[in-house]
């Protein structure tokens, strides 16, 4: 088969998906609550149920990432356990326990002249969703569109492809067993990249969202080429900044697990900050709690004087996601300090401070112009489930429509209702 005949038949086969898509949006969109909720409690069984095949293919999936010499973080983000797993169908009945977001009505006025206006939340319509290496995003992806009244359309990496394949078709059967339409979750049958080209473009028209999920270098092509609106964060630049009224005992605790829980996820801080009118009382207990959790540690002039484990901290390192058991360490100007170092390094995503004093952290929470911000709490908690959204589809950092996890309410969009009684306007 020649070049031309394949790019032919890959271009039928993503058509015929989108057209697929754009008729499960149609039904979804007014199907009902009980409904949507009765697919997600089937899913749940069915990835229960599968779950010994799901861990059989994720092995394979992971062999070949190891195979291929993928970096320890990578593999951990790959990498389903049984409580993983577990985690998945728990995050199903989560989305199932809230509330459908379809209809809602966020406000309601009357004119005086008798109009009366509603602005109602509706679905968006068809999401494509691109990433890498996380098979739990195929079943997050895939119920908060589905629960949302939005089609999906996943393209999952090559790396989580066989995983991915065995989560769909638990979602798909969950669908069909509850008499909704199996097409409202698809999975772009093959791992040729000329897909993910396809998907940027829109199908001609069928997809209205795109939201992608990897390395900086997927999201960075997918904001650079994508014909339709994007949901996305660039980086996890995050930071963790230690105050002079901080209580040393917290500092360490929520420095080590911001940086240390997971650190390929984008949440991971990546560096520490501390107050200097505290630094003789902070600094080297930090850094050494770090190295004994084992990380390692780049420094400032004052970090490397302190602990002859710290490594000298280059520029870079301050513009660094590491996605590692790597942070970076700096003395700063008290919380203006702070501020000015996050808002020339930082990527407005996740930045929490360590302080007792309420006034320095309500500064910090106003001034700090991220999707998150926190106050004596890991940047860990940046994720949907810990906001209470049973899932997450990602992490948007942009100034439109959504910030931050991004859950059901934010996979929808709204319009507006008018009833009136035979106004005509002058």
């Amino acid at each position: 088969m020649t070049m031309a005949n394949e790019r032919d038949d890959l271009a039928a086969d993503m058509a015929g998906l989108a057209s697929a898509a754009r008729r499960a949006a149609k039904s979804l969109a007014s199907a009902a609550g009980e409904a949507k909720n009765a697919a997600l409690i089937a899913m749940a069984a069915n990835i229960r149920a599968a779950q010994g095949r799901i861990a059989e293919a994720n092995a394979r999936d992971v062999a070949l990432a190891r195979n291929q010499n993928r970096t320890p973080a990578h593999i951990d983000r790959l990498t389903l356990t049984p409580e993983r797993i577990e985690a998945m169908a728990k995050g199903l009945e989560d989305i199932a326990g809230l509330p459908d977001p379809v209809g809602a009505v966020m406000a309601r006025w009357t004119r005086p002249n008798g109009l009366q206006i509603s602005r109602v939340r509706v679905p968006i319509g068809v999401i494509a969703i691109i990433y890498e290496s996380r098979p739990n995003v195929t079943a997050d992806a895939g119920a908060l569109c589905m629960k949302s009244g939005n089609a999906a359309i996943l393209r999952g990496g090559s790396d989580s492809f066989q995983s991915s394949s065995l989560i769909v078709t638990c979602l798909r059967e969950g669908l069909k067993s509850a008499g909704l339409d199996p097409d409202a979750i698809q999975m772009v049958p093959t791992s040729d990249r000329r897909a993910v080209g396809m998907l940027l473009e829109g199908l001609s028209g069928a997809i209205d969202l795109i939201v992608p999920r990897g390395g900086k270098s997927l999201v960075a092509r997918v904001q650079a080429e994508a014909r339709v609106p994007v949901f996305a964060h660039l980086e996890g630049i995050c930071h963790v900044y230690v105050d002079r009224d901080a209580d040393l005992a917290m500092a360490k605790a929520i420095a080590v697990n911001s940086k240390m829980r997971r650190t390929g996820v984008c949440g991971a801080a990546e560096t520490l900050l501390v107050d200097c009118a505290a630094s003789d009382r902070l600094l080297e207990p930090l850094i050494a709690s770090l190295i004994e959790a084992g990380c390692e540690v780049r420094g400032d002039v004052e970090a490397t004087a302190v602990d002859s484990r710290v490594k000298p901290a280059s520029e870079e390192d301050w513009h660094t996601e590491y996605l590692d058991a790597i942070i970076a360490v700096r003395i700063v100007e008290g919380v203006q300090g702070a501020i000015d170092h996050i808002a020339r390094y930082g990527s407005q995503h996740t930045d929490t401070i360590v302080t007792g004093n309420d006034v320095t952290a309500r500064r910090f929470l106003d001034e700090v112009d991220s999707a998150i911000v926190l106050h004596n709490a890991s940047t860990q908690f940046a994720d949907g489930g810990e906001f209470g959204f049973g899932a997450e589809i990602g992490i948007a950092t942009g100034k439109l429509h959504a910030r931050g996890p991004v859950g059901l309410e934010q996979l929808t969009t709204f319009k507006y209702q008018v009833r009136g009684s035979g106004q005509v306007r002058p």
